[in-house]
């Protein structure tokens, strides 16, 4: 239904509150997702945004089928001809004004849809296969995982440009028709010509999604609200690595154990035989110890593929290639450019072999992604 903006008319009821609210919290998981892509230290963050997404989404397809008049699909879903008037009276400045979306903004609404489905599933199966956690991680295998990526990042750029243009198209509609669109999405009122079909406000369901969506939050980063700096969290736990006392003992008495995902075979069995030249030291093991550690490093190197760090150190090593350094690798160097030279002379860090400094699961040898934090650096006294 269209009409002249105050023409006769009065301010009524258009957008239900859960339409409202459901607008609002996925722009703020839409925004939370972008702030969060490009540093994986917020990987557990942008996965509650995703999670966010795909649970808003589904609530939208619901709500399309059975919300009020103007939040159900059949209200905006608007044929060709319709889109092409529209968009001629646009060009000109004699665009109809519509009370519900226009057929411009309806066929956006259904494209953001569709793009926020593709975002939510591609990033499932980078989380499951890449990452190897979520609902997919038993079901998804790395490969998959990585090439899902790709089209993760595609689809999500897509979906920022529709956004971009949907808020275009929001200015201009309100300059044209003298409607301030965003104060309509936040009272869910507009002017409307007598007779328009009725709205009820559905305000329990919307404050039942609100509520939800606050307790989402807080139970999901729960684990934030409870650490110490005794106990910090670590919020993605990776599968367990295999380990070996005689390593951990003979490796872990001087320095951190590195795990033997973090190197290729060969560079372990390079180490291993220039044992008694070890970083300008001799380890003074007898020969049955080297074979026995040796096997272990051989048998879990990066080759392995058991955790993601070891895939991505594996594919960045030379196949001729036998780095005696972990930061030697082009991997390492990467994931560590953008780390301020002071860090690594902090009394606290010291080295760029002292990964437990930042990495809270050094240890263990998973280096999640999100388990990494930058601590605070040390201020000099006058």
């Amino acid at each position: 239904m269209n009409s002249p903006a105050n023409s006769g008319s009065s301010s009524s009821l258009v957008w239900d509150l859960p339409t409202r609210i459901f607008h609002w919290l996925l722009v703020l998981a839409f925004v939370g997702a972008f702030l969060t892509f490009d540093d994986n230290r917020y990987l557990y963050a942008h996965v509650y945004c995703g999670y966010a997404l795909l649970a808003l989404l589904l609530f939208r397809f619901v709500w399309g089928m059975a919300g009020t008049h103007y939040a159900r699909f059949r209200t905006f879903a608007h044929d060709w001809p319709s889109v092409y008037a529209y968009l001629q009276g646009l060009l000109n400045g004699s665009a109809a004004r519509h009370i519900g979306h226009n057929p411009i903004g309806g066929w956006a609404i259904f494209l953001m849809l569709a793009l926020g489905l593709l975002v939510s599933i591609t990033g499932l199966l980078v989380l499951g296969g890449e990452e190897a956690h979520g609902p997919l991680r038993h079901i998804v295998s790395y490969d998959v995982g990585t090439a899902a990526r790709d089209f993760h990042e595609v689809f999500a750029w897509s979906m920022l440009v529709l956004v971009v243009l949907h808020i275009a198209g929001v200015v201009v509609e309100s300059v044209l028709h003298k409607d301030n669109l965003v104060w309509a999405m936040l009272t869910g009122r507009k002017d409307a010509v007598a007779g328009h079909p009725g709205v009820s406000s559905r305000g329990l369901i919307g404050v039942a999604m609100l509520l939800l969506a606050l307790g989402s939050v807080a139970y999901y980063f729960r684990g934030y609200l409870v650490e110490s700096a005794e106990k910090p969290y670590v919020p993605f736990i990776g599968h367990a690595l295999p380990d070996d006392p005689l390593w951990r003992k003979e490796c872990g008495d001087c320095h951190l154990a590195f795990h033997p995902t973090l190197l290729p075979a060969r560079s372990w069995q390079k180490m291993m035989a220039e044992q008694d030249q070890h970083f300008g030291e001799s380890l003074g093991l007898d020969d049955a110890t080297v074979k026995l550690i040796t096997r272990f490093l051989v048998d879990n190197a990066a080759e392995s593929g058991l955790s993601e760090p070891a895939r991505k150190i594996n594919a960045s090593v030379a196949p001729n290639d036998a780095p005696q350094h972990i930061v030697e690798t082009r991997y390492w160097k990467r994931k560590h450019e953008e780390i301020d030279a002071a860090y690594w002379k902090d009394p606290k860090i010291k080295s760029k072999i002292n990964c437990g400094a930042c990495h809270l699961d050094a240890e263990q040898g998973t280096f999640e992604d999100s388990g990494m934090r930058l601590p605070a650096l040390t201020r000099k006294t006058p």
